[in-house]
């Protein structure tokens, strides 16, 4: 747990004590960009796991695809943590988030200019999703995290990246 082992805590320590309660007072819109700003935060440590297994591990050296392999493991396990922490809190503490954030996109459609029309689509799309399943409500809370996680990954193993210089590259001395 010492490459990276923070992260998975982190990630998930994110969802309880920045976004999800103090929802109701700071809104959708805002709480959408602070909850991936700590996200992004919480997955910079891929960043430090990745380039701690680099230099304690592979003693100095790591390829692309070993330093994805890393980052992916540790994006992975920090997805699983958030997916857990959601599924206790939603189906524990917050069993109306869904429907509180149906009526603001409802809200937000409305103040746009949506049609009825388009309106009632996107009710029967969210209604049409079985949230309470905790099967379902999972596998659409582990695509949140994902991609943050998955593009930090690949620029850290692309800024981690360090090659063994081969002995006979090396310039002759006499």
């Amino acid at each position: 747990m010492e490459c990276g082992g923070p992260a998975p805590l982190f990630t998930s320590d994110n969802s309880l004590t920045t976004f999800i309660p103090f929802i109701d007072k700071i809104g959708f819109d805002k709480g959408l960009y602070f909850g991936y700003t700590a996200m992004l935060l919480a997955f910079l440590l891929v960043f430090f796991g990745i380039r701690s297994y680099r230099d304690n591990v592979r003693e100095g050296y790591i390829t692309f695809w070993q330093a994805l392999g890393v980052g992916l493991l540790i994006t992975f396990i920090s997805c699983v943590c958030y997916v857990i922490t959601w599924e206790i809190v939603y189906f524990n503490f917050m069993p109306d988030f869904v429907d509180k954030y149906m009526n603001y996109m409802v809200e937000q459609m409305k103040a746009s200019g949506a049609t009825q029309e388009a309106i009632n689509a996107k009710i029967q799309q969210f209604k049409s999703i079985d949230y309470n399943n905790p099967v379902v409500n999972s596998l659409i809370t582990f695509t949140e995290p994902l991609p943050v996680g998955l593009a930090v990954t690949l620029v850290s193993a692309l800024i981690l990246r360090r090659k063994r210089k081969d002995p006979q590259d090396q310039p002759v001395t006499a």
